[in-house]
């Protein structure tokens, strides 16, 4: 009996453990620096990004962010929303492949925002709201390295990027996915339009049939109820016929 219980407790033991990493590593995974919304269409305009800095720190304060944006496949028309307690410094750079719009050849676009004067405490987290004019139609996604600075003097380069079939680095640089461009009227890609439909036509197919389903199981309740009550009738005028003594 005592090796039994033994071998339970070292079996509880294990279990706590394993749990305690598994809530570990979702806790690390969730302090990242990410950028919201995770995905809009390519070429998109007039929309906004927001980077969300968490502070990993129990003793240090977030102070310091920077946000690089990528020159290759420049985010055009980028304007920074006042943040509360911050000061944004906008740096802009020449681009090697000039940009042209219908508003004329873009030469210029912001590759960094810098934010200081605030403090992100422990536990917190602050975003920081960016919007953009238009963004590439010409790449999958756009990779934000940052670089968080804490009060100790200590920096998180948040730079790293994730290889396709590889795991997810330490420090993952903020991934905004691009996805198949809309089309002039507002609505996705032929495929995607078709897809779409294909997936409502079986979702309706599916409704209907559920409905049929629903249908005949309360019609044959119904019959049920209705032998059940005239069974209990026909009992009850039998009885009431039945000689009292």
């Amino acid at each position: 009996m005592s090796a039994h219980r033994t071998t339970l407790r070292r079996a509880g033991t294990v279990a706590a453990l394993a749990a305690a990493g598994v809530l570990a590593a979702a806790g690390v995974a969730s302090a990242h620096v990410t950028v919201h919304p995770e995905s809009y269409a390519k070429g998109a305009t007039d929309g906004v990004l927001a980077f969300r800095v968490p502070n990993e720190e129990d003793k240090a304060s977030t102070t310091k962010v920077q946000v690089y944006l990528p020159t290759d496949h420049p985010v055009l028309g980028v304007l920074v929303t006042p943040q509360n307690g911050w000061t944004a410094k906008v740096t802009t750079s020449k681009l090697k492949t000039p940009v042209k719009t219908d508003d004329g050849t873009i030469t210029d676009a912001v590759s960094e925002i810098t934010w200081t004067g605030g403090k992100i405490a422990a536990g917190q987290y602050e975003d920081f709201n960016v919007a953009f004019g238009q963004l590439p139609d010409d790449t999958d996604q756009l990779a934000f390295k940052t670089l968080q600075t804490y009060s100790d003097g200590d920096v998180v380069r948040w730079i790293e990027q994730t290889t396709a079939g590889d795991d997810e680095p330490e420090n993952p640089a903020p991934v905004l996915k691009l996805t198949a461009k809309e089309s002039e009227d507002g609505d996705d890609t032929p495929a995607a339009s078709t897809t779409a439909a294909a997936t409502a036509t079986k979702s309706t197919t599916a409704s209907s049939s559920s409905s049929d389903s629903t249908a005949r199981g309360l019609g044959i309740a119904g019959l049920i109820v209705g032998v059940l009550g005239l069974a209990a009738g026909a009992f009850a005028v039998v009885r009431s016929r039945a000689p009292r003594s």
